[in-house]
């Protein structure tokens, strides 16, 4: 059984770690590049070189929580988090400045959401499907928070300043991931009823929809790392002043957790294939209305807004889509493997985005997005007729 006071307290830490890691290169890379001179690339290029590193780490880091739990994982990468950050304020050298985010990309494979639904389903089993949609209530906000907050950090501390602040915020974290329970959940031990039974447990099926999931995940997770870096850049670029950027891209965080409300108060009976379908459909709408976002504010806020509620019930997909179709005794392991790709793949993101934003303008990620989502949308909708049971 997995308690309210775990579910809020991995809820808290999404939301800071998030803010502190993934959308940190969002809110202060115009600042970097500003202060330290660099090319675009180069600076996020240390965010894809974090994203690298989860990837490769992700096997690892998932049998180590399907054998001991969260509890001492999720507390070492806040340690790591911490040391991350206050690495990358002392950086002068790229050399230096890429070591941080090495370490940073350790730290947020062990903190961020991967890591916390395999904890909750070594605590629950196939009960931690709605414990893992609430996590994601408070973490979908990270960006809500943290673009603004370090914008006005770097503006009055600089960015430098920003980062030593980041770090104090990530030991903040610690005594949240030590309340998560140290052993296995009774609930895992249980045998499967029938409709809990696996809809791919073995041979052919688990490997199409191994696929297929991994499929999904690394294409949301491009999509995801490019417009965490880029997406005020791109509202910026498309006629939008700075503050106003800021503000319309914070409501990415704000259609994240609305969506994921929704879902957690209306979606009980929603079966994770459902909903992920549903998901996939929005990302293409949203990306085609952003770019009327140069004539039409509300076309801009559509667009953030609407990618936030499409990218959130994804997240939540992501976790409970192995609950249904895999065996959940081995979630950490297996779907670390299958999160590898998406890692890798996720650390071009950044630089892809930035080329593409360089030589075809902010239209061009616009329409480079749309594939992406349409590339979702067509593996969902197989997902979803090859494994749909007729009861979903």
């Amino acid at each position: 059984m997995i308690s309210r006071l775990t579910v809020i307290c991995l809820g808290l830490s999404q939301l800071t770690c998030w803010g502190l890691s993934y959308y940190l290169v969002g809110a202060l890379g115009p600042a970097m590049i500003a202060d330290l001179g660099w090319r675009s690339e180069t600076v996020h290029g240390g965010f894809s070189a974090a994203l690298l590193v989860m990837g490769l780490a992700s096997p690892l880091v998932g049998r180590l929580i399907d054998r001991r739990g969260g509890r001492a994982s999720m507390t070492a990468g806040s340690l790591l988090l911490a040391v991350g950050c206050g690495w990358l304020g002392l950086a002068e050298s790229v050399s230096s400045y890429y070591g941080a985010w090495l370490l940073l990309g350790v730290a947020m494979r062990l903190t961020l959401y991967d890591a916390a639904f395999a904890a909750l389903a070594h605590i629950g089993g196939t009960g931690a499907k709605r414990p893992i949609a609430h996590v994601t209530l408070l973490g979908g906000l990270a960006s809500t928070v943290f673009w603004p907050f370090g914008v006005a950090l770097a503006e009055t501390l600089g960015w430098r300043g920003a980062v030593f602040v980041y770090a104090g915020c990530a030991l903040l974290t610690i005594p949240l991931h030590l309340a998560i329970p140290g052993g296995r959940g009774k609930a895992a031990h249980v045998p499967e009823a029938p409709e809990h039974r696996p809809l791919a447990a073995a041979g052919r099926d688990r490997l199409i929809a191994g696929g297929l999931y991994a499929l999904i995940a690394t294409v949301a997770n491009l999509l995801n790392a490019g417009l965490s870096a880029h997406m005020v850049g791109m509202l910026t670029g498309l006629g939008l002043s700075a503050a106003l950027a800021v503000w319309v891209a914070s409501l990415r965080g704000i259609g994240q957790s609305l969506a994921r409300l929704c879902e957690v108060l209306f979606g009980r009976n929603l079966a994770p294939l459902n909903l992920n379908l549903l998901a996939a459909l929005i990302l293409p709408l949203c990306f085609l209305t952003g770019l009327f976002s140069a004539q039409f504010l509300m076309a801009a806020v559509a667009f953030a807004f609407f990618y936030g509620a499409g990218n959130g019930l994804l997240t939540i997909t992501r976790g409970t889509l192995p609950l249904t179709l895999f065996d959940h005794r081995t979630y950490g392991s297996f779907v670390g493997k299958l999160l590898v790709p998406s890692f890798l793949f996720s650390a071009a993101g950044p630089v892809i985005y930035a080329f593409v934003i360089e030589r075809y303008s902010e239209a061009g990620a616009l329409y480079l997005s749309f594939g992406l989502a349409t590339v979702i949308l067509i593996a969902a909708g197989i997902l979803k007729w090859r494994f749909a049971s007729p009861n979903i």
